[in-house]
């Protein structure tokens, strides 16, 4: 028991420490000011706090005052631990905890002798206060982090922008040290698709964006259990310690066990995204030590499957509406195509047909002039061979549109179009020079959605330049992404024009859909890539493309 006049010190003291740190949002300040006020209240020589780092077996000084202040490593590691260690008298310990578990050992050194027995019951009390503290701070900066994504979702961020923007807040809140992602059950069912992953020692995306699991009866009834199922990783095997037996959906998520680039998981939680409609997705996070994943972590996930579930809403509303807008222009699309070309086919069929009815006449006169009729020949073969690149053209985009998925050449797809466009672009007088290296890798794309994007933009640019000029088309392969820039000797864009250019049925064209650079953007979102424009009046325009390429597998 403490003393009536300790007591009322001690109150005042934590009624102190509270308000000094109720509106910190830094756990780690937080507790070494809490450390400061303690050391000068208990008048102590020195104080520390340490912690035993995971994998780690020794204990570390995580912060100490002064320091200089010498330690007995081994004892604070073995008090970590839950070891019951003998503690020296002139030695005061106390627990800190966090997150449901032992976060760091304060401890307090003294001159000349152990401290009253009553104070050490009130440093028990104060790593209490301390603690809650540090609870207050970690559920502000939650409903912080809670707070930014709703209002994301309000603003209309992006799905995937918005998929990223959770797992971030997920991982400031958690501290993995492995990764988190999101998965998706395809149409069917029978499969997870990896739409968002973010690993913890990687700043940009990661390499498995795209990967398809299979996905059984029994993964999916235990996905439609809605609970959030926790596990650690024991001799090889995984454990499911929230007592579902549900090691089956860990084994599907550990998709990373073969690959000697990333550490193995040893702590995973996965919860399932649950609306009306039944299974929306998976939300995972792994971390490579055990023991650092648990109740507090499975509770904390649970509080983002609400922003989870609306944002994969949101992405297919979205795909849906990409679609039907694809759909209406592929309705269209052979029309167009028809359109723009139909002056050079005319052209061609119309020279063909006068050198035929002379040569009839020649041969029924018998006047036939073999040196002519070669000449009358090659040019009625120069006029079938247009027609035919041609319709070979608009055939490959008819054949195109029933292959939904795959990868795409990007320069079978430049050549497909030119053999398309080639021939107005030479009426026209506009002069189309290629940068685009035959190795480059392949992109995560349909080769009908590649082709239908460079008709597009290529088409935009011939309108251009009526009286003609030049476009250049150049092709890189940097970091895994493939970097396309399509330059013209335009007329360019007006800049009050430019943020409106890509926006559905907005058109500057006389008889214009306003559906060819949408088209564009939903074509390069669905590839996961970006496209940007820049123009100057009377100089041209510039439309760069940036194409994630597509693993190595996916090539095959």
């Amino acid at each position: 028991m403490m003393s009536p006049e300790l007591e009322l010190q001690l109150h005042r003291f934590l009624a102190r420490l509270w308000s000094k740190l109720r509106s910190s949002r830094d756990t780690d300040q937080a507790a070494r000011s809490a450390m400061r006020e303690t050391v000068a209240f208990f008048e102590a020589r020195a104080a520390s706090l340490s912690w035993v780092p995971p994998g780690e077996a020794d204990a570390e000084i995580a912060f100490t005052l002064p320091a200089d202040a010498g330690w007995n490593l081994e004892l604070l590691g073995g008090f970590f631990r839950n070891e019951r260690p003998s503690i020296p008298d002139d030695y005061q310990l106390a627990p800190i905890q966090r997150r449901g578990r032992l976060w760091r050992v304060l401890a307090l050194q003294f001159e000349g002798g152990p401290p009253p027995r009553e104070r050490r019951f009130a440093l028990s009390q104060v790593a209490t206060t301390i603690s809650e503290i540090l609870r207050q701070i970690d559920h502000e900066r939650m409903r912080e982090i809670r707070s930014r994504i709703e209002r994301k979702i309000m603003e209309e961020l992006r799905s995937k922008d918005l998929f990223y923007q959770i797992l971030h807040g997920i991982r400031t809140l958690t501290g993995y040290d492995h990764s988190s992602a999101l998965l998706v059950p395809g149409e069917d069912h029978e499969s997870l698709e990896l739409v968002a992953e973010q690993v913890s020692w990687v700043k940009g995306k990661s390499g498995k964006i795209g990967m398809r699991l299979s996905l059984d009866d029994e993964v999916y009834r235990l996905l439609a259990r809605d609970r959030t199922y926790g596990f650690e990783r024991y001799d090889g095997t995984w454990r499911d310690w929230t007592g579902h037996d549900a090691e089956p959906l860990a084994d599907l998520l550990d998709y990373n066990r073969d690959d000697p680039r990333r550490p193995r998981e040893r702590s995973m939680l996965c919860a399932p995204v649950m609306t009306g409609d039944g299974v929306m997705g998976v939300l995972k996070v792994a971390s490579t030590h055990p023991g650092l994943l648990g109740h507090y972590e499975a509770d904390l996930l649970q509080r983002f499957l609400s922003p989870v579930a609306v944002a994969i809403l949101n992405s297919r509303r979205t795909e849906t509406l990409h679609a039907r807008v694809l759909e209406a222009e592929q309705k269209n699309a052979m029309a167009d195509l028809a359109r723009s070309v139909a002056h050079d086919v005319n052209n061609a069929l119309g020279s063909i047909a006068p050198l035929v009815q002379q040569l009839r006449e020649d041969a029924r006169a018998g006047k036939v002039d073999p040196a002519v009729l070669c000449q009358d020949l090659d040019e009625i073969d120069r006029s079938i061979q247009v027609c035919t690149r041609i319709f070979g053209g608009m055939l490959a985009f008819a054949k195109g549109t029933q292959r939904r998925s795959g990868t795409g050449s990007i320069s079978k797809a430049v050549k497909a179009t030119l053999s398309v466009l080639d021939a107005g672009l030479l009426r026209r007088g506009i002069r189309v020079e290629i940068e685009v290296p035959e190795d480059l890798p392949l992109v995560r794309a349909n080769q009908y959605r590649l082709e239908q994007l460079f008709f597009n933009l290529l088409a935009n640019a011939r309108d251009a330049m009526p009286d003609g000029g030049r476009i250049d088309i150049v092709a890189r392969n940097v970091d895994a992404q493939i970097r396309i820039e399509i330059r013209d000797t335009g007329g360019g864009i007006p800049e009050e024009n430019l943020e409106l250019i890509q926006q559905p049925f907005f058109s500057t064209k006389p008889h214009g859909k306003g559906l060819g650079l949408a088209i564009c953007r939903s074509i390069v979102w669905s590839m996961q890539g970006r496209l940007s424009i820049t123009s100057r009046t009377g100089q041209g325009t510039t439309v760069c493309l940036v194409l994630p390429a597509a693993d190595s597998e996916e090539g095959r």
